[in-house]
């Protein structure tokens, strides 16, 4: 094995540029996505995707120590192969561009974009209805990690009231502060909600969490907006909604499966807005998911704790 600490990618030179720059130290060796590695190749850090490769597991029995997976949803990933390998992520990489994108789209579907362009004369010059606005509006954000702060933060200036639900109980009601309140649980989020917008890591306990029960709960013409998981929403729990008009619009960046096959019904349906997984694009989004992994190559060197470290227990 060479002296020199070695990193072992998936990636490919032209996205993972920066890190011999920035380590110049550090042997860096980009292997296949599947087949066979080199007779002998082994290494001490895994640089990978966050879903479960050909050769993943392969990989983790070349004397890997650490892994590394260049994005934030981990669900995909085969835990059980670590063997011991300590896990990090690119958490709040994307929290930007994702949130942004968040924010895009209630835009449009208060100010009923792009229905209201015209094309040609002879089109109505006036409003022939009211559009709405986010200011006032009532912001639901399931999950309060990078995402949902970020979103926060930008709804705020808009006038909207915010109610958030997460995970830790220190934080499961009651003022958030900066003008974020927490939600006791998903039913008391759904009723007062106009826009909900699902920012949760997909776990065992949030796999189809917007379902049936939860939909009935729903304010009445909610907007839901999903960013993070296809397996957070029931989709045919909610058709139902949206059918029965109890949801006014559901705007889909990520579904399940992905991609979707042809004629699925979330392709054509009139109140979906169906996205390709594409909110987490942005100026510089590649070098914001490889610069966690460039700060803790530094720590992992000089033997410091690693951050954004996964909780496979917990599945994020």
């Amino acid at each position: 094995m060479s002296a020199k600490l070695r990193v072992l990618s998936h990636l490919p030179l032209d996205l993972i540029a920066r890190v011999p720059e920035a380590h110049p130290d550090v042997e860096l060796v980009v292997i296949p996505e599947e087949g066979e590695l080199a007779p002998g190749l082994r290494g001490d850090v895994l640089l990978t995707m966050t879903w479960d490769l050909p050769n993943t597991a392969q990989v983790l029995k070349r004397g890997i120590r650490w892994v590394h997976t260049y994005g934030t949803g981990v669900d995909r990933f085969p835990f059980e192969a670590l063997g011991g390998a300590a896990l990090t992520c690119s958490r709040g990489a994307s929290a930007v561009p994702i949130s942004e994108w968040a924010l895009a789209v209630m835009l449009a579907f208060e100010k009923e974009l792009p229905e209201r362009w015209i094309h040609e004369p002879g089109e109505p010059w006036t409003v022939v209805r009211p559009l709405g606005g986010l200011h006032g509006r009532r912001l639901g954000i399931v999950g309060f990690g990078g995402i949902g702060q970020a979103l926060a933060d930008r709804a705020l200036p808009f006038g909207m009231r915010i109610r958030a639900l997460r995970r830790s109980p220190a934080c499961a009601a009651g003022e958030g502060g900066e003008g974020v309140e927490f939600a006791r649980d998903l039913g008391e989020l759904m009723a007062f909600a106009d826009h909900l917008v699902l920012a949760a890591p997909a776990t065992r306990e949030t796999h189809h969490m917007i379902g049936r029960a939860a939909l009935a709960r729903a304010r009445q013409g909610l907007h839901l907006v999903n960013i993070a998981r296809g397996s957070l929403v029931d989709q045919d729990a909610l058709r139902e909604a949206l059918d029965a008009d109890r949801i006014a619009r559901a705007s889909l960046d990520t579904v399940t499966p992905e991609p979707l096959p042809a004629g699925h019904w979330l392709y054509t349906h009139p109140k979906v807005r169906l996205s390709p997984h594409i909110s987490w694009s942005g100026p510089g989004s590649f070098d914001a998911l490889i610069n966690p992994f460039i700060e803790n190559l530094r720590r992992f060197k000089a033997g410091e704790k690693l951050i954004h470290q996964v909780n496979t227990a917990l599945g994020y």
